[in-house]
């Protein structure tokens, strides 16, 4: 079933620890927050509060001095569990710790999973969720987004492509992706047509953390998943050499931070944080740090147009 393609975005290998994937799997049963022992992470020192952005943050958060916000640290490069065990690392995490430090916030990292993280910003668990969310139509009815990045879907298999997967038909085989990304309806989407087409369906194995689903592949339980191009990319280069990707990228779209739907204030201000970053060059000095030399906005927005 073929697909538009888009060019595959450059990501040169990142100067951060990755964990091993089974060891990042073991790690994510315990409850971690990033930062020091309070659970909270300070703004970059080269990050100054800018008093005008600081004044369009909502008055309750202005007198925390502390945002919480959601995350699946299983999702590496974007947000993962560093070495210790409990800090959540990662270009998100880096980009939005910026923001925050503009705000004249704090940030609280708080794990959960994937699925959990839209529900718990709805619920007021937390004020906000960095989890490499793409912004698409189901996903706007349910909370105000501002998009900060923009990517798109890669292919991955074991080194050589043992089992010949062709992504566009993997008919038959067993592919893996985390649940509740926009990977599942991609794949589902696939599998159906397989079937349309008088051929077996692709057997889809869903996992609750993106490792998970990666060690799956590693270990030949799988032959090929499917993830936001980052992290397959990240994978491949941190697995030495047991993946490789397969064709390019496709159908981009933007990342976009979740926050309340009722709260448009906290979502504007935080669109204000990403501009800043942006414009003094934070921004893109963080995307070099971790190797993603493409995939840049130049303008984050609330609520951002979309196809679907």
């Amino acid at each position: 079933m073929a697909v538009p393609k888009h060019r595959i975005v450059s990501a040169a290998r990142s100067r951060r620890p990755y964990l091993g994937l089974v060891s990042i799997a073991s790690l994510l049963a315990v409850t971690a927050c990033g930062g020091g022992g309070d659970g909270t992470a300070d703004p970059s020192p080269s990050v100054a509060a800018d008093p005008e952005l600081v004044e369009l943050v909502p008055q309750e958060l202005q007198d925390a001095g502390v945002i919480t916000v959601g995350v699946d640290a299983s999702y590496a490069p974007g947000q993962f569990l560093d070495t210790d065990g409990s800090t959540v690392i990662g270009f998100d995490v880096d980009l939005f710790d910026a923001v925050a430090g503009k705000l004249g916030l704090r940030t609280q990292w708080e794990p959960a999973p994937f699925g959990n993280i839209i529900t718990g910003v709805d619920s007021g668990r937390y004020d906000a969720g960095v989890s490499s969310f793409t912004v698409n139509a189901e996903r706007l009815e349910q909370a105000n987004m501002v998009s900060y990045f923009n990517v798109g879907t890669q292919w991955f298999t074991q080194a050589g492509n043992p089992d010949g997967v062709d992504p566009d038909n993997a008919c038959g085989l067993r592919v893996a992706v985390q649940s509740d990304t926009v990977q599942v309806p991609d794949i589902e989407a696939r599998s159906e047509q397989c079937e349309e087409d008088g051929q077996e369906p692709i057997s889809i194995e869903q996992y609750e953390g993106q490792d998970q689903a990666t060690e799956s592949i590693v270990s030949g339980r799988n032959s090929a998943g499917l993830a936001d191009m980052p992290v397959a990319v990240y994978a491949v280069e941190q697995t030495g050499g047991r993946l490789e990707t397969l064709g390019e990228q496709y159908e981009a779209a933007p990342y976009g931070a979740v926050v309340n739907k009722d709260d448009t204030e906290l979502a504007e201000a935080i669109a204000a944080g990403y501009a800043a970053i942006i414009e003094d060059g934070t921004y893109q000095e963080i995307l070099d740090e971790w190797g993603l030399t493409q995939g840049a906005v130049e303008t984050p927005t609330v609520n951002p147009d979309i196809d679907s």
